[in-house]
């Protein structure tokens, strides 16, 4: 047997707490423990004749063996092949906590070095006497990419980056045993995170210290990863609400600095329109979309501002060290171009607009919860504007932000308390003046300040999503008005509903009206449905088959104020509609200017050859008419007929003209 395998014998022997010998295949005991009964003797004459024999042919057998001594012991052999020997343990039968400890014992001591201790298996386990390395096993030789004989004979600290070797070598002399993390070299001198459990054993009077040395890198990568979502959003990478609201607190409240000479400055995005993209294209590619978006904004910044994701398609920008208005103007500039590039999401080109309302620090507020406050406000405002704008805070906003507060309110309890109305206004054949449909105009019935037309409320109510309560109602009402004027004879035609777009862009919006229709058991050709162009380029990928379910229950389907978007012919061609409605402001300036009037023909022109009827809102006088009608113009609709009027009046005014 060579003198590397005894070696390693006498150290797996110390450490095992039972009687552990190591013999050949004659019974001559080669090596063994502190703790083996000496009173057996080298040729096992403690043994009766009858075990000595039983013991030999046990042994010829070159194969694992058990034997049952008098006294109560247990002798457990264990064949070796690598070593042409047997590993004996020496037990008392009846303590089975102890006989547990043989067995494993006995495993690990013919087990390759791997497997020297069950708990540590898969650890790298290193021995060394007075800080020099006397055995390690293949896992520790692994993890540091050393062979076991580059490793004998070094100094331990060796291992040890530079700046833990101080530590190391404090816990080394000390001999403390505990376990602590650190760093240890890889042979090619990258770093390793590792946590050692350090041990003192005495084996014969020689005290070595056993490293058990395990690899942390993964639990703090793992770690560092929960950390960085704690305070980053998990889908872009940048800081979240809360992480940007403790750093900005921190810089305002930083006393290096007087308030009044810091200066901030900070930016609410919100993107236009943002709900298609995940309405069309899935939730998916809306991801794709919002990091995209999330890298251009990141870009256009400096290592010290801040940029956050509130969530959603919201992003929160801090920008450090700027002085007035201008300093932020070539920011704004540069987010303006640089989010409005189209984005390439599952094949289709898309365009995301950003609005953004800034707030400065300190004119706007002291705490960070007030900026974002009134940034937040400038923002609504220039989303008001249109898509692709920005807006400065000021502090009247705060005044209109309060109003906006109590409308809101007071409209919550309106519709509660049904204090909404309709009013009509006539709509009539162009050749024959016969009243051909009516169009259900929204007022609220202010208890305080009389009736309201939609100009006074409407905004708010689309903001805080209120116009699905109030698009419901006008749809429920217009079609019971509708139902009592068909089966009283008292105008037996269409009336038409004008819809938001918050309504067009719910799911099954189609079955919703269906639903009203049986529910109220009205016909679908008694309703007509108004959209803006808007509304259909918004929501091009679903319109065909809305519109086209819509007009399957029958009712007609118009696009209003027509001419004032930006409908794209060829989705024109294919959109299953049924009428055009001209804007009043192409009719106003009839029959003056040329510029309207080539618009207007061009328009009557062009639905006649669609199939598509026509008509025209706004008309007021005489003139206007007779034009219209004489470039074939199919209805009319403006104060000349008849101004909106309650349903009371509605009907005066047909009985007048009958």
């Amino acid at each position: 047997m060579s003198t590397a395998t005894q070696a390693s014998f006498s150290l797996d022997a110390a450490l095992l707490p039972c009687p552990l010998a190591l013999l050949d295949t004659q019974g001559r005991v080669l090596k063994a423990n502190a703790l083996w009964p000496r009173d057996l003797g080298d040729d096992w004459s403690g043994l009766q004749g009858e075990e000595r024999q039983l013991l030999q042919q046990a042994l010829s057998t070159a194969a694992d063996f058990e034997l049952s001594l008098r006294g109560g012991f247990v002798l457990r052999g264990r064949w070796d092949s690598t070593q042409q020997a047997f590993v004996c343990i020496r037990q008392e039968a009846l303590q089975a906590d102890r006989l547990r400890w043989l067995a494993d014992a006995s495993r690990l001591a013919s087990e390759a070095r791997l497997q020297k201790f069950m708990q540590a298996s898969m650890e790298g386990i290193a021995f060394h006497c007075d800080g020099v390395i006397t055995d390690v096993n293949p896992p520790l030789c692994e993890l540091f990419g050393y062979r076991l004989q580059e490793l004998l004979g070094r100094r331990a600290l060796d291992l040890i980056c530079p700046g833990e070797r101080v530590k190391a070598a404090e816990i080394m002399q000390a001999g403390r045993e505990l376990t602590y993390e650190t760093a240890m070299l890889h042979r090619d001198g990258h770093s390793i995170a590792v946590e050692l459990s350090v041990r003192s054993l005495n084996c014969g009077g020689e005290i070595l210290r056993m490293c058990i040395v395990r690899d942390i890198r993964e639990r703090q990568a793992t770690q560092a990863r929960i950390q960085f979502l704690a305070h980053h959003d998990g889908l872009t990478g940048l800081l979240n609400r809360s992480a940007f609201m403790e750093q900005v607190q921190a810089l305002i409240a930083a006393p290096s600095v007087a308030p009044e000479q810091r200066s901030l400055a900070l930016l609410f995005i919100d993107l236009d329109n943002f709900k298609r993209v995940n309405d069309s294209l899935g939730h998916l590619e809306g991801d794709k979309v919002l990091k995209t978006v999330a890298e251009r904004i990141s870009d256009c910044l400096r290592a010290s501002d801040l940029v956050a994701r509130f969530g959603g398609d919201e992003f929160v920008i801090l920008l450090s060290d700027v002085h007035e208005q201008a300093d932020v103007l070539v920011v704004l500039m540069a987010l303006l171009a640089v989010v409005e590039v189209p984005v390439d999401a599952d094949g289709y080109v898309l365009t995301v607009t950003p609005s953004i309302g800034v707030a400065m620090y300190p004119a706007h507020g002291a705490r960070v919860e007030d900026l974002i406050q009134h940034a937040d406000m400038a923002m609504y405002l220039a989303k008001a504007k249109g898509s692709a704008s920005y807006c400065f805070y000021e502090p009247s906003q705060a005044d209109s932000a309060y109003a906006e507060l109590v409308l809101e309110s007071q409209l919550v309890q309106a519709i509660e308390r049904d204090e909404f109305v309709l009013y009509f206004q006539p709509q009539v054949a162009a050749a024959s003046g016969e009243l051909i449909g009516a169009e259900a105009l929204l007022r609220w019935q202010h208890p305080q300040r009389g009736l309201l037309s939609p100009d006074a409320f409407i905004d708010v109510a689309e903001r805080h999503r209120l116009m699905l309560d109030l698009g419901a109602w006008v749809m429920r009402a217009a079609a019971l008005q509708a139902r009592a004027w068909h089966q009283h004879g008292v105008a037996p035609v269409r009336i038409a509903v004008n819809l938001s777009r918050m309504e067009f862009r719910l799911d099954g919006f189609a079955d919703l009206v269906a639903k009203v229709l049986s529910e109220l058991s009205v016909p679908g050709a008694w309703l007509e449905l108004e959209l803006t162009e808007r509304m259909l380029m918004d929501e091009i990928a679903s319109a065909p088959a809305t519109l086209a379910a819509l007009r399957g229950l029958g009712l007609t389907v118009s696009v209003d104020d027509f001419g004032t978007g930006y409908t794209s012919l060829a989705h024109l061609t294919r959109l299953p509609l049924d009428k055009l409605k001209i804007d009043q402001s192409f009719v106003a300036p009839l029959p003056a200017d040329a510029g309207a009037a080539a618009i207007v023909r061009a328009v009557i022109q062009m639905a006649a050859g669609l199939g598509l009827q026509v008509s025209a809102e706004g008309v007021r006088t005489p003139a206007q008419r007779d034009l219209l009608i004489e470039w074939g113009c199919d209805g009319l609709q403006g104060e000349m007929i008849g101004e909106p009027m309650s349903a009371q009046a509605f009907e005066h005014w047909l009985a007048q003209r009958a």
